[in-house]
């Protein structure tokens, strides 16, 4: 007798679906997959028969039959541990161990040797993509972390195999999966142990608010890598919709760790990371930090030391939000829009033109230090500040900033770019800019001036646009003013310009 199951695979961030055929004939007894499985499919022979063997079920090897299980498309690369729970199903059906099924229902789910189901990686992005063609789907109760919340409703979880048998024989029916509500939960505030300017703070708020690229530079230990890594702290917690989008890429990635994600992601590699674990790809492309911080922040220590491979890669998702990574039999787009946070040292002994401690390197040696920073990746920033040492008077002051206030103007900023434009100021496009950066005549008057004085590019000036009307809405104005065109300018130079 032959039978067919749906079963599916991760492809990038979608799911792929596999037609599960079995096929029993006479011979010498043996099982065998084909259709172009990897090592963890083929390996499935030995879990499938000795979990078929803890129900009380006949495997393969009790029949006096060759048994062949077929896996299409045959010519697409078979891979992982998804495929178990289709290829035993497929068997029963066609040994006629269970009756035929009736519905369109898709299998999901790796076999342990008793019988149990255990959960599999990429379940949310195979559902999200997969769940309008079928009538159920079948998943491993384990993976019931990461998609607590979706709203679904052909959906069934399963704690064994035993469990599916009993329900498709309506012995011992399940009921549907059904979501828990969708809540936010209030994030530990660390920012006011972290001692900063208000010319600072205000930058900061601006990016935050815009979601604006940042850099922090000055001499070693003055706090710049403390404030980005709270900076994650004011951003609003994700909506249901961006937290479907994260959860699936952490979940394509193997590295969900507490189920579904609702905090803004903060990734933090090291500068000797390969482009690879940073930009995605692979033989089997999966994604890297740039997909990972999606919608967060992907904050780059040391800018200066990370490979030059790997900074040039930073252009495209940084320009387009997305990445895309190209391998010989296919191309893969993945999703990459964040909020990128640089932190660098003026030079390499980290304290040139500092006004307390003398700078040990040679101009030369400054000047090829920042040359690892490229012109394209430097303009691509909306936002330069330093970060001046602390005052020892200063430290043990309290700290009277209400950052709580400052939370909550980011998160009205935030409905408010939304709700006017559907994204965040430094998302805009230039035909977009025309239509939402509205510039008084003194402000744009000031800006030409500004674009031949200080040789800006293109880019730059739509920079500067962006952040100027992130400046005017903070301070609830519609029109971009020539005072908003100044702070947008000072954000753009450093010091290093005067070498």
């Amino acid at each position: 007798m032959f039978s067919k199951v749906y079963s599916a695979i991760l492809d990038g961030l979608e799911g792929k679906i596999i037609e599960v055929e079995s096929g029993l004939l006479p011979g010498i007894t043996s099982f065998s997959i084909v259709g172009l499985g990897d090592k963890a499919v083929q390996e499935a022979k030995e879990r499938i028969t000795l979990a078929l063997k803890s129900i009380n079920a006949k495997p393969p090897i009790k029949f006096n039959k060759k048994t062949i299980i077929n896996l299409a498309p045959a010519d697409i690369k078979k891979e992982g541990s998804n495929l178990d729970l289709a290829i035993a199903i497929s068997f029963l059906i066609s040994s006629k161990q269970i009756l035929p099924i009736k519905k369109k229902i898709l299998f999901l789910g790796e076999l342990s040797l008793d019988g149990k189901l255990r959960k599999i990686k990429g379940a949310l992005p195979i559902i999200l993509s997969l769940h309008k063609e079928f009538d159920e789907i079948y998943l491993p109760y384990e993976n019931y972390p990461e998609i607590r919340y979706l709203k679904i409703d052909n959906l069934y979880l399963f704690s064994s195999l035993k469990e599916i048998i009993e329900h498709l024989e309506s012995r011992k029916i399940i009921e549907k999966f059904k979501p828990e509500n969708f809540i936010n939960k209030e994030k530990n505030l660390e920012l006011e142990f972290i001692k900063i300017s208000d010319y600072i703070l205000r930058a900061i708020t601006i990016a935050a608010s815009g979601r604006h690229n940042l850099i922090l530079y000055g001499p070693p230990g003055t706090g710049k890598t403390l404030i980005a890594k709270n900076i994650v702290n004011l951003l609003p917690d994700l909506s249901y919709e961006e937290s479907l989008e994260v959860t699936s890429i952490y979940s394509a990635a193997n590295e969900l760790k507490e189920g579904f994600i609702i905090n803004p992601p903060f990734r933090n590699p090291h500068h000797s990371s390969s482009s690879v674990a940073i930009l995605g790809g692979g033989q089997n492309p999966k994604p890297g930090e740039v997909s990972l911080a999606h919608r967060g922040i992907l904050f780059l220590d040391e800018m200066p030391e990370f490979k030059r491979d790997v900074l040039e890669g930073l252009r495209e998702p940084l320009e387009n939000g997305e990445i895309t990574i190209s391998r010989s039999k296919k191309t893969i787009k993945m999703p990459a829009k964040f909020m990128l946070i640089g932190a660098y040292n003026p030079c390499p002994c980290g304290f040139y033109l500092d006004p307390e401690k003398e700078c040990k390197c040679t101009i030369t040696e400054i000047k090829r230090y920042h040359k690892k920073l490229s012109g394209p990746i430097m303009d691509r920033i909306d936002i330069k500040i330093n970060v001046p040492r602390i005052k020892g008077e200063e430290i043990f002051k309290e700290n009277i900033k209400n950052y709580r206030e400052i939370i909550e103007k980011i998160k009205e900023l935030k409905e408010i770019q939304i709700k006017r434009q559907g994204k965040f100021n430094s998302e805009l496009n230039p035909k977009e800019i025309k239509i939402y950066c509205k510039l008084s005549f003194e402000a744009e008057k000031f800006l030409e001036k500004s674009i031949d004085s200080l040789r800006l590019s293109l880019r730059a000036v739509h920079k500067i646009i962006k952040v100027a009307k992130t400046i005017s809405d903070l301070e609830n104005k519609d029109i971009i003013e020539l005072e908003h065109i100044g702070e947008a300018l000072q954000y753009r130079s450093t010091e290093e310009n005067e070498l």
